[in-house]
Parts: C-alpha cells; structure tokens; sequence
C-alpha cells in the first residue's frame, strides 16, 4: 500500500525552478533547534497571511520543540543580509489527527513589529470563503525541500506549477477517502509537486494561498503514483478568523 507517513526533513520540490530572489516574500522557513548540533535546522516551509500570523502544517510541530520563524531567506544554507529569525509566540493547531492527516494545519504568532520592519516581506492573502477549486487549474508550489527521495533540502528557493486533480481521481489512487478539507494538486503525469519536508508550504493558485503541503506518495517521491495531498485553507476560514481576529486576515 502506500505509505502515508509524511518525514518531513526530506520534502521537496520536484523538477522545480530556482525561484527570483525576494519574489515569494510570504515564504519563511519553519526552524527546529538541533539538540546534539544546537544549531536551527530547516524542518518545514511556511508563510506569512497577516503581520503577526505564520501557517504552515500541523505535523511540523513536536510537542515541547521551541519553533523560530525566518524570514526573507532565499538560500537557506547561507545567512544573507535580508534574512531575519523571529521566535514564535503562540502556537495555535485545529485538532491534527497523526493517522488520517485530517487538520494538518497550524498558526504561529509572532511579533507585529519584527516583521513590520522588513521591507522583504510580505503577507499572502488566504481565500475570503469557500473555495472549490476546479481539477485542471495550474497552480504553483514553492520550498527549499529535497528533491530525489529521501535527498537533502535544497539551499535555495525553488517553485513548480501543479495541476489540480480531481477528488475523486485522488482518491481512487490514494485508495482512501479524501475529505473537502484536503486538496490534491500535481505528483503523477505532471511529474511536478513536492516529495516529504516542503511540509507546511502553500499551493498559490492566482496569487492566493489556498492550500499547505500535508502528505504525499512518500515511498516515490520522483515517480510519485499519486497525487499530492494539501490541506484545504478555506475549510478552515471559521477557526483562521477566530485565532487571528477577523481584521489580520486579508
């Protein structure tokens, strides 16, 4: 069967562009301090969607793990001048369940007035209401995730198109029930799509963030049998609104 058990440290894109510098100013790399190391380690991609609210995946965080937020990177494997590590205040995750990925999505709070004095960055708006998102519709994907199975994420930024599947599609090849709460989009025929650790990136369709990278076909990340699988952003517009406060959303 396939495998549904998402190693976030090695996700990435696949067959990807390296993207313009400063062109996805919401991108920010979700970082975990290394315990043997003590050094911050890259474990998820992120992005801003109001001045003091980052979402990523919910399956990004281990219970008692201390997350920074970096802003304005491009290259993750060289500090360059516009890049900016913010702590993370408040962690906020709509009841994840580990087995189904239902809910994989996550808020962190971090502060306004770090992020405000950066001109590299830049919230993304999130959708105003429900959304159904036709299959075929090309969208993109961006992270610093490792691109051959089991590969070493990549030190700069890269993107691909995707094209949405249809639910019913996914799910026949996923063998599963995909609920409306989740998204598919790229991974099979396209050959594009992310393979495990750009966990907690957004899919951007028309320059709006609908999805967050959840889980995808694991074992094949280059031949990938399946579809891509991201959580449905506005399924979750009733609880983004709550968290954030209704102003923050965009």
């Amino acid at each position: 069967g396939l495998m549904l058990v998402c190693i976030y440290f090695d996700s990435g894109i696949v067959n990807g562009e390296k993207t313009k510098n400063n062109s996805k100013r919401y991108m920010v790399s979700v970082q975990e301090r290394n315990k043997e190391t003590r050094k911050e380690e890259h474990i998820c991609g992120g992005f801003l969607v109001s001045d003091n609210f980052v979402m990523t995946a919910a399956h990004c965080y281990t219970s008692g793990v201390q997350l920074t937020v970096v802003f304005g990177v491009h290259n993750i494997q060289k500090w360059e001048h516009s890049a900016h590590r913010i702590g993370v205040k408040s962690y906020y995750i709509n009841d994840y369940d580990l087995e189904t990925h239902k809910n994989d999505i996550m808020l962190l709070e971090v502060n306004e007035r770090e992020v405000m004095k950066r001109s590299s960055v830049k919230p993304i708006p999130v959708p105003k209401k429900d959304l159904h998102i036709k299959a075929g519709a090309i969208c993109n994907v961006a992270g610093w995730g490792a691109t051959e199975t089991n590969g070493f994420a990549n030190a700069e930024l890269l993107d691909v198109n995707v094209a949405v599947v249809d639910r019913g599609d996914c799910q026949r090849t996923w063998r599963r029930a995909i609920p409306t709460s989740m998204i598919c989009a790229g991974g099979t025929a396209d050959d594009n799509g992310f393979c495990q650790g750009d966990s907690g990136g957004p899919l951007v369709c028309g320059g709006i963030a609908v999805g967050v990278v959840s889980f995808n076909d694991a074992d094949y990340c280059n031949q990938s049998r399946a579809p891509n699988v991201y959580t449905n952003i506005s399924t979750y517009l009733p609880w983004i609104k709550k968290v954030t406060g209704l102003k923050s959303v965009n």
